[in-house]
């Protein structure tokens, strides 16, 4: 029997019901308050209004008028919903017997769409779907698409789901224009297709329609936090940059982008999205023309607090790369005043004064944790007539200081890359007397950049001054480089850099940073190169065996190690005798097994560069003790494939003559085992990583888990 109430009980369902009698009355009131709304719109002959989004919000807006209401394109059936679910699921398993039956059900898939392709991009649950059936989809799908979403262009690129959509159809939509640029076209009509159907446009004619649509609310889309993203796509499309380069990935699409994968896809595979594409002359006027509608309305005000904007940022960036890469000619009497000369009014001249507003924008932006990337893009790729008297009246002078700082260090940076080696030694010479002081704030990425700059510039008197200081600031023993830039205490790490990111973070980014100076101090020959190779060879076995295993950047050092060329003829015997005993534990590490199948490599016999082949005939020994553990795990199966285990165990004579073969092809080494030196100026976290620490995109565009992604 259920138990009998209780008095308690009886008072908390009487509360219940009195809220639910309130909300209730607050529903109706809210209902009657919109239609009075609607009325009086009727009767004042408002105009027609658009339906808002469910999820729309209010932010504030950086130029041009606000946004009219949004549209509603309605939503799926459960039906609907559920027959789609499934051919999200089909298309992900993949198990069609032939290709032409995928590309039959594919086509059955769109024809089941037509008419619903704006509630599926809309919809939470189906973009992804939409999102897929662009990427499987051939040109003439893409082409249909386009007209499904005309007119509506303007509403979907700032919905939070319909503007991935949009995005997607962008991107794969790119290739095709320079295709038919080039005279091929792939969207005849079929059997299957309707003959009376009227031939489709080009895909030229399809974007410019699209860029129409769009005038008139540029200002506004520039700070949109789901438009933004997409206006970047549109730019980086009309410039004929190419799409799949890291860098362009990262102005596209925020840290947190999900990603859409497909088993197949209907383009060629010999996509136009890894190079430089062809774009049409109206391409190049439309980006000019967006350049200028964008900041037309803008006064310096509004320029310097969209450049300080955390979403506006980095559209403002590739606007001012793209308008000075198409302006390259316009002089600052021109009428059409370009970005450049709107955030540097003046210029060249007006940099010479301090008070000037083109002083004033380059003195606010350098301190500005956002608005300092802008500079770099601008220091970067202004004129030499502009970067000169920048330099000269701004830089010059405080250039030691700038590099101390945590933000400014990074503008200043980019400014050490256009030095010319008198600037250079003259900024190097500046910055020896706070050398101590870059080394106590873990500046590591400013004295790499140091050494690379005075390497390229042949400057080996300041490579020598810069080797010099960086021992005498760690206490004038050149054996505490390595383990002091490397390896760190944690205590150290945390005391050194301390602000809002966690310690372990912290740490990350000054072991990255470190290990990137010791691997370029390492590509310079000379007293640069001797100081590492002398703290690595006084290094004990355990500290060896830490710098392999470690982290992927400290991995690095010890692989770039190998194939350094020294003076010191056991100098690579010392470090893989150290590492010898501990080879079964290297090979079941992810990062010790890169530093464990560069050791193969190396020449038993060579000039400056040499292991014993006995040494490489021990390890493998202790590799076969262990086969079935490191055929169990994924970092001993690659282990045991590149050292040609089953070659040794099975026809030792092969394995001993495969090995001494090396030595012919001492270059020779796997892409895995390279290291690109940490070319990133703000990496964080590992090496290569272009924006590591601070991403580009400081919203999050949108939190959905991922559900489809393979």
């Amino acid at each position: 029997m259920p138990k009998p109430r209780t008095k308690r009980q009886a008072i908390r369902d009487e509360r219940k019901a009195k809220r639910r009698e309130k909300a209730l009355e607050a529903s109706q009131r809210s209902k009657d308050a919109k239609r009075q709304r609607l009325e009086e719109a009727d009767e004042n002959d408002a105009g027609d209004q658009e339906a808002r989004f469910e999820d729309g919000y209010d932010q504030p807006r950086i130029g041009g008028p606000p946004p009219a209401d949004r549209e509603f394109f309605g939503m799926l059936s459960e039906e609907e919903q559920e027959y789609f679910r499934s051919v999200d699921e089909q298309l992900d398993i993949d198990d069609f017997p032939s290709q032409e039956e995928r590309q039959l059900y594919l086509a059955s898939v769109f024809a089941e769409a037509q008419g619903k392709e704006l509630k599926l991009a809309c919809s939470q649950s189906c973009s992804r779907l939409m999102e897929r059936l662009i990427l499987m989809s051939n040109t003439r799908q893409k082409k249909k698409l386009f007209l499904q979403f005309a007119s509506h262009f303007l509403n979907l690129i700032q919905h939070r789901f319909a503007s991935h959509c949009c995005e997607t159809l962008f991107l794969q939509s790119a290739p095709i224009v320079t295709r038919e640029l080039g005279g091929e076209r792939d969207d005849v009509t079929t059997d299957q297709d309707d003959p009376n159907e009227e031939p489709l446009p080009y895909m030229e004619e399809l974007f410019l329609l699209t860029l129409d649509e769009l005038e008139g609310h540029l200002g506004y889309l520039l700070t949109d936090k789901f438009a933004s993203h997409t206006l970047r796509v549109l730019l980086i499309i009309l410039s004929g940059r190419p799409l799949d380069e890291s860098q362009t990935k990262s102005l596209i699409h925020s840290k947190r982008k999900e990603k859409i994968s497909v088993p197949w896809t209907s383009d060629d595979p010999t996509d136009l999205s890894s190079q430089l594409r062809a774009v049409p002359m109206a391409f190049n006027l439309a980006a000019k023309k967006i350049i200028a509608d964008s900041v037309s309305g803008m006064n310096a005000t509004e320029l310097r607090v969209l450049a300080k904007h955390p979403t506006g940022n980095p559209v403002l960036q590739l606007l001012l790369e793209l308008d000075i890469g198409l302006n390259l000619k316009a002089s600052e009497e021109s009428e059409d005043m370009t970005l450049l000369w709107k955030l540097l009014p003046g210029a060249p001249n007006s940099l010479k004064d301090a008070t000037t507003p083109a002083s004033e924008f380059v003195s606010s932006m350098l301190y500005d944790h956002i608005g300092s990337r802008l500079l770099e893009i601008l220091i970067t790729h202004c004129p030499g007539k502009i970067f000169k008297p920048l330099y000269k009246h701004i830089f010059a002078d405080r250039i030691h200081s700038l590099l101390r700082n945590d933000i400014a260090s990074y503008p200043a940076i980019r400014v050490l890359n256009r030095l010319s080696k008198e600037d250079l030694a003259a900024a190097v010479h500046k910055s020896l007397p706070e050398f101590g002081k870059l080394v106590t704030l873990s500046r590591f990425n400013v004295i790499k950049t140091l050494f690379e700059r005075c390497q390229a510039r042949e400057a080996k008197d300041e490579i020598d001054k810069l080797t010099k200081a960086l021992i005498e600031a760690f206490g004038s023993d050149p054996k505490l480089l390595v383990p002091k830039l490397c390896l760190p205490e944690p205590s150290e790490a945390e005391d050194k850099k301390k602000d809002h990111n966690p310690p372990q973070k912290n740490r990350s980014a000054l072991v990255s940073h470190g290990a990137q100076l010791t691997t370029t101090m390492l590509a310079i020959p000379g007293f640069p190169s001797t100081t590492i190779q002398t703290s690595l060879s006084s290094l004990p076995e355990e500290l060896i065996l830490q710098l392999a295993t470690s982290s992927a950047p400290t991995s690095y050092v010890l692989v770039n190690a190998f194939s350094t060329p020294t003076r010191n003829k056991i100098f690579h015997k010392l470090l893989v005798s150290a590492l010898r005993p501990h080879a079964f534990q290297l090979a079941m590490s992810e990062h010790g097994s890169r530093v464990l199948n560069s050791i193969v490599f190396i020449p038993s016999k060579g000039d400056g560069i040499s292991v014993p082949f006995h040494i490489k005939e021990s390890t493998i020994e202790l590799l076969g003790q262990h086969e079935q553990e490191l055929r169990n795990s994924f970092e001993g199966r690659r282990v045991w494939r590149i050292w040609k285990g089953d070659l040794w165990r099975n026809r030792r004579r092969e394995w001993i003559s495969w090995v001494k073969d090396l030595d012919t092809t001492s270059g020779q080494t796997l892409p895995e085992h390279q290291s690109n030196g940490g070319s990133g100026l703000r990496n964080g976290n590992a090496i290569g990583n272009e924006k590591g620490a601070r991403g580009n995109d400081v919203p999050r565009k949108r939190k959905r888990e991922v559900e489809g992604a393979s």
